[in-house]
């Protein structure tokens, strides 16, 4: 595949190749339909036949040469099915072209400070597992990071005192940037406001800006109600103090928080009576939240 793609990457060799597409042709007349040297075109031929694509015989003292349909075909089958990969529906790309125009639409109405002040987010889960079992998941650090990022992302840095006045820092990278040598995607700082273990708990996150400063204010609340089959989870968004510098974290508000809860579902479904918190994370700083140095955690 690797000789094909090379061989057609030549814009004068792919005219060679739809000229034989249309009837095998010697090399004089390709080299005349290419208005080329006959030499270069020769040349062209031989490489486009080392690759597979094309074949020939000679009739006399000519050399014929034909199109060879089938690597074609392969790659044409190669192409489809990775088109078909980055369309998929409710894929990485839908959620990628989701937010492309979530992101110009809140792009053009950050035109001033305070632009976002008082938008809400609401969303709304029903989970499995107690309300004591996914009150664990939402202030135990180690159980956080199994979900609280977007798809694709991985938490790199997290703590969280599940107290009043406790501190929050959250920091995540691309899941795929192993070494940490990527852009940091993301990092937020906060405070809890109220935990009622069980039932409720509101803390303040600010997502941080390159310089440092903040974004904006997410005021958060969190409230469990319990279920014949588990747990309902309603989650109220508000923003405040809204900077025009903001508009690139609003705009992945409703899909990167969705997607955040989504994993929280799965991961309490594939194992809604685990207790264990502390199993393996992929994390590099993770804190309990019983003390204030972030720690390493394998």
């Amino acid at each position: 595949m690797d000789a094909l793609l090379t061989a057609l990457a030549d814009p004068a060799r792919w005219r060679l190749v739809c000229l034989l597409a249309e009837r095998p042709r010697p090399v004089g007349v390709l080299a005349q339909l290419a208005e080329a040297r006959q030499p270069q075109t020769t040349k062209h031929l031989q490489a486009l036949e080392r690759a597979g694509v094309v074949t020939s015989q000679r009739t006399g003292q000519r050399r014929i040469y034909a199109l060879q349909p089938g690597p074609l075909r392969e790659l044409a089958a190669a192409l489809s099915r990775l088109a078909d990969t980055a369309d998929q529906a409710g894929g990485p790309r839908e959620t990628y072209d989701r937010y492309g125009l979530s992101l110009r639409a809140e792009r053009l109405a950050a035109q001033e400070r305070g632009w976002a002040d008082s938008r809400s987010f609401r969303f709304h889960r029903s989970l499995m597992g107690p309300p004591e079992l996914v009150w664990r998941h939402l202030t135990e650090a180690a159980l956080l990071a199994r979900w609280w990022t977007p798809d694709d992302l991985r938490v790199s840095e997290l703590l969280f005192e599940a107290r009043p006045g406790g501190r929050i820092v959250h920091e995540y990278r691309d899941a795929e940037d192993a070494d940490g040598s990527d852009l940091v995607a993301g990092r937020a700082h906060g405070v809890v406001d109220d935990v009622r273990p069980g039932e409720r708990l509101s803390y303040r996150l600010s997502p941080l800006l390159p310089d440092g400063s903040l974004a904006f204010t997410a005021h958060v609340d969190l409230g469990l109600r319990p279920t014949d089959a588990g747990t309902d989870l309603d989650v109220h968004w508000r923003i405040t103090d809204s900077t025009v510098d903001s508009a690139d974290f609003v705009a992945g508000i409703e899909i990167g928080f969705g997607q955040s809860l989504d994993k929280l579902a799965a991961t309490l479904a594939a194992s809604p009576h685990d207790t264990d918190s502390t199993g393996h994370v992929n994390t590099e700083h993770v804190s309990t939240g019983h003390d204030t140095d972030t720690r390493s955690t394998t």
